[in-house]
């Protein structure tokens, strides 16, 4: 049993996942990914039509007599999955068709509550060879939150600006781990299901922060602790097989470790940051009495009033208030729906609030120790 103290950081632990997470601390990890077993339920082997052999997954680990069995698996490992997490944590699995909608099905049996399913589509799956059924070129992960009311990180905002301004889908195209980023063990895979490194890369920007903990119960060649590594996150790896566990060190001790500057490896979110109401605008004369605001088509317009409210067509109310009224809507963002004009170019009052923010982080003065027999 590992003390709070003592909790493991940027570790190999050795063992079986069920048994090591229940000698976790209780709800102490930021995110779990798992990528376990997918019980592929493959007879004989796969041959390529010049006959060929496939190098596939034939290991016992990813053998189950029986689906029970492999619910009953399934069913203790996301147990202590559970009961290691964080209530702001998440848990992303992944897996295929032949694993993943049982795995679903227990993660609701359990109480996790599913944000997403994600599909990974592969821009070189492999061929069915066989040529009896479509090739199969996608992988399914899901995402899901501890319970119903919990909530999660999610760093929407990175999302976005990693997609070039555009909301993130949920239908991610990456090719499958191949080239030099394969790793190999005398011309031979060292992992037959290593997953690329930007798969995790996503996975892991997307909801977790720097500094997070990160757990992978089935760690396998490493690539979730070599990612969190770059990334600037700290990670626990669950491995039983020796082989997997001398790959994965060697290779997370080769990976180049994260920028020692954490505003690269994080993206501001503006519901975090310090409210700014609009009265502000017009106190640091940014804006003015009189001063008039529209919409981005010119077709709206308000005056600014001292106070800061606007008014409009004999309306007066806050910049959401009367954003609202004029697009008969029940809500309205006022600081990207009314803009200004300067200088002859339009811009949202959105930028005068980021203004007033910048202004702010300037002036923030450090923080004073507190000093020694001092109440906290």
């Amino acid at each position: 049993m590992f003390e709070k103290e003592a909790m493991p950081r940027n570790q190999i632990l050795t063992g079986d996942c069920i048994a090591t997470m229940n000698g976790l601390p209780p709800n102490s990890v930021d995110m779990i990914f798992a990528d376990p077993p997918y019980n592929l339920q493959l007879s004989g082997e796969l041959h390529r039509p010049n006959n060929s052999r496939v190098d596939g997954v034939e290991d016992d680990w990813d053998k189950f007599a029986t689906f029970a069995d492999y619910d009953a698996f399934t069913h203790g490992w996301l147990s202590a999955a559970r009961r290691v997490l964080k209530p702001t944590g998440s848990l992303w699995v992944i897996g295929s068709y032949h694993n993943i909608f049982r795995v679903g099905a227990t993660l609701q049996d359990l109480g996790y509550w599913i944000l997403n399913d994600v599909i990974w589509r592969k821009t070189n799956p492999m061929p069915n060879f066989r040529g009896k059924r479509f090739t199969n070129a996608h992988e399914t992960l899901i995402w899901c939150a501890k319970e119903e009311t919990a909530k999660p990180t999610f760093n929407y905002q990175a999302m976005k600006a990693l997609n070039d301004g555009i909301q993130m889908r949920s239908d991610w195209l990456f090719p499958i781990c191949s080239g030099a980023e394969r790793l190999k063990i005398d011309g031979r895979k060292a992992h037959p299901t290593q997953k690329p490194e930007s798969l995790l890369y996503r996975v892991l920007l997307a909801a977790t922060n720097p500094g997070d903990l990160v757990l992978d119960p089935f760690f396998g060649s490493g690539t979730t602790g070599a990612v969190a590594k770059k990334l600037g996150r700290d990670w626990i790896g669950i491995e039983r097989e020796a082989d997997y566990i001398k790959v994965a060190s060697q290779r997370i001790a080769a990976t180049e470790p994260a920028s020692a500057d954490v505003t690269v490896l994080s993206t501001p979110n503006k519901r975090t940051e310090p409210r700014v109401p609009f009265g502000s605008v017009i106190e640091e004369g940014l804006l003015h009495a009189g001063d008039q605001l529209f919409d981005i088509r010119k077709r709206i317009v308000a005056k600014v009033n001292a106070d800061g409210s606007i008014t409009t067509k004999g309306e007066r109310g806050s910049i959401h208030q009367i954003g609202a009224r004029v697009q008969n809507a029940p809500a309205c963002n006022g600081w990207t729906y009314w803009h200004f004009e300067k200088r002859g170019k339009i811009q949202p009052i959105d930028a005068l609030r980021d203004r007033i923010r910048r202004q702010m982080a300037a002036t923030d003065l450090p923080v004073q120790e507190t000093a020694p027999g001092a109440a906290e």
